[in-house]
């Protein structure tokens, strides 16, 4: 229960000498533990009967603040420390006080304490999204500014309440407004808040991040660096923070990280400019658009001379080794030099498409002789095609991401403000968005995956309900390609290569294929590789999707809640587990004859669980 502690340290709070660092839910951590402390000294009152109306207020004694009211106190009076009824309701979120209050003349906007604010400052600092819900709804102003010049966006910025900042620019509060210094809520966050939020949060609003402040004539950047913010000058670098602007001193973002010797700053500064410069190089920019291809030539090539070097025609492993270091050396130089950081997270795809072009090449040059008008040639033909298009099925097409309006984007976060709903649980607060049921935000994609299973490293992409089955099939045609490369070289090494297997043992005939063909060998291995995993993911997706219903992220957080829990979780009980041929025929969208008919779900707009019939008895959601 809060009571007259918080008032006390809400009208005796200021920004201006506190630290830049708050709390996560606002407050700084020393002034939380005096807040804790607070609590725990608030005697429990036995009989209210003789309480006044300010301590009724706080404590939420509704009968008796009612029983006061009618007998003649005026709910405008403020106390002796200028504080109205209004403003202790509001601070100790005290909803049914507030709607009575108004009701009997309050007034919304009624300002007091000693930072002259109002009962929506209050409970903002508190961070109390239902009473701002509700005080905004009785009429009150969130663009009064208190007695720092602060108004209702600036508070919620400074004491970190990301609900609060979504509701009020969502409800049309500009999220460019500026306080009596002229400094935007970025440039506040910028300053005063280390790490990445609020900032972050802030420009996913599109604020204007080049305006400058009536005084010091700084843009959000130059607090960032002021400040020393690292996280803070990363998100307005990312987000096109100009570098050149300069402040009422003639000094942009780099003269003031020079001052304050802060090298990282300074670093990253100087990286951003020199990219910055590249860019309007028409190389570079040609060189930007290639890189994805550039890297698969580099990854054909590397692999080719990783090759070549092994089967080069030397007794000496010496040589051999020193080659590769080289090799290793300078091709680790182009992705430093040349490739951007969001490129190399296509490396695993990179290497299995280069992987997948020399076993095609080695296949077709030293395997393809010796089975021609088989039916292995086919065979291994429509495993090579197969696993291609699927390949780039399952990259191409649209996983699953969540795209609203931003109309619909501010539509949604009121409606779940004003319900209840703005949590983490069904708001993703890097999207802005509702989350439907079974998305989970991608970091890597920086969007909300619909029916989220993981992003594949293999593919370079969200693995969702939009590619799932496209996956599937990626993941048995891969590992059917590589079946056929490892059982061929068996064939090829028996019919090329002097063996004594059954004489000398399994060491002997590794030398002798070793000795008799490197190259063989060198795919062979990664043909043994590439098996291995696409194997035991498919086994593990099939058992996923037939047995249990579950996606990959499902499944590891319902074992990861199992470990918590005193009773053991079976993950076959979820209303996504419908047996075994249902499963199937849901996943797949494929029926059997009429015997069982697929049920479709769009995972992309679904935000309320819907049941089977099968399972319309299971009311319990993962």
């Amino acid at each position: 229960m809060e009571g007259p502690g918080l008032g006390s340290q809400c009208r005796n709070h200021s920004h201006g000498p506190h630290p830049p660092g708050f709390g996560r839910h606002g407050i700084c951590a020393s002034e939380s533990k005096e807040l804790a402390k607070a609590r725990e000294a608030l005697p429990l009152i036995e009989d209210s009967s003789n309480c006044d109306i300010v301590k009724a207020t706080q404590y939420g004694i509704f009968e008796r603040c009612k029983e006061l009211v009618e007998a003649g106190y005026d709910v405008r009076q403020p106390d002796k420390e200028n504080v109205s009824l209004l403003h202790w309701a509001a601070i100790n979120n005290r909803l049914d006080l507030v709607k009575f209050y108004i009701s009997k003349g309050a007034v919304v906007d009624q300002l007091g304490g000693d930072l002259n604010s109002t009962p929506l400052h209050w409970a903002i600092r508190q961070g109390h999204l239902p009473m701002v819900i509700l005080l905004l709804q009785y009429g009150a102003d969130p663009t009064l500014i208190d007695g720092e010049g602060f108004s209702s966006i600036h508070l919620a910025v400074l004491f970190q309440h990301m609900p609060i900042i979504a509701y009020l620019i969502s409800k049309g509060q500009s999220v460019n407004m500026t306080d009596l210094n002229g400094q935007t809520p970025l440039m506040l966050s910028a300053h005063k808040v280390l790490g990445p939020e609020p900032t972050g949060f802030l420009l996913k609003f599109n604020p204007s991040l080049n305006v400058v402040d009536k005084i010091h004539q700084n843009t959000p950047l130059h607090w960032a660096v002021a400040a020393g913010n690292v996280n803070a000058v990363d998100k307005l670098l990312e987000a096109g923070s100009s570098l050149d602007i300069r402040n009422v001193k003639g000094e942009t973002p780099l003269d003031i990280a020079l001052q304050n010797k802060n090298r990282l700053i300074i670093h990253m500064l100087k990286t951003e400019a020199k990219m910055r410069a590249n860019k309007k190089f028409r190389l570079w920019r040609w060189l930007q658009k290639c890189e994805l291809f550039l890297l698969l030539m580099l990854s054909v090539i590397t692999m080719w001379a990783v090759g070549y070097i092994l089967d080069f025609n030397s007794d000496s492993w010496l040589l051999k080794g020193c080659l590769l270091l080289t090799l290793f050396f300078l091709t680790s130089l182009f992705p430093r030099f040349l490739v951007g950081y969001k490129s190399l997270v296509y490396l695993p795809a990179v290497f299995l498409l280069s992987s997948i072009f020399w076993i095609f090449v080695t296949w077709f040059i030293l395997f393809f002789p010796h089975l021609a008008g088989t039916p292995f040639y086919f065979a291994f033909l429509l495993s090579i095609i197969g696993f291609l298009y699927f390949f780039y099925k399952t990259w191409a097409t649209d996983p699953g991401f969540t795209k609203v309006s931003e109309e619909e984007r501010k539509t949604n976060i009121i409606t779940l403000a004003e319900t209840g709903c703005l949590d983490f649980r069904t708001f993703c607060t890097s999207c802005l968005i509702r989350k439907p049921l079974r998305s989970l935000h991608c970091h890597v994609c920086n969007s909300c995956v619909a029916r989220y299973d993981q992003h594949c490293l293999w593919t370079g992409r969200c693995i969702g309900f939009g590619n799932h089955r496209y996956y599937i099939f990626f993941l048995f045609f891969l590992s059917i390609v590589c079946d056929w490369i490892i059982y061929e070289s068996f064939i090829y090494w028996s019919n090329h290569c002097a063996t004594t297997f059954r004489e000398d043992g399994l060491w002997t005939y590794l030398n002798q294929i070793v000795a008799c063909s490197p190259w063989v060998l060198y795919i062979f291995m990664l043909a043994a590789f590439h098996f291995s995993w696409s194997t035991f993911l498919l086994l593990n997706q099939l058992f996923q999707i037939a047995f249990l219903g579950l996606t990959s992220h499902e499944r590891t957080s319902l074992l990861k809640q199992s470990r918590h829990m005193k009773q053991t979780l079976s993950l076959r009980r979820t209303p996504y587990n419908l047996g075994l041929t249902q499963n199937l025929a849901d996943f797949f969208q494929c029926g059997c004859f009429g015997l069982v008919k697929p049920c479709a779900v769009d995972w992309t707009s679904q935000y309320t669980m819907v049941f089977h019939p099968a399972k319309e008895k299971v009311l319990r959601s993962v």
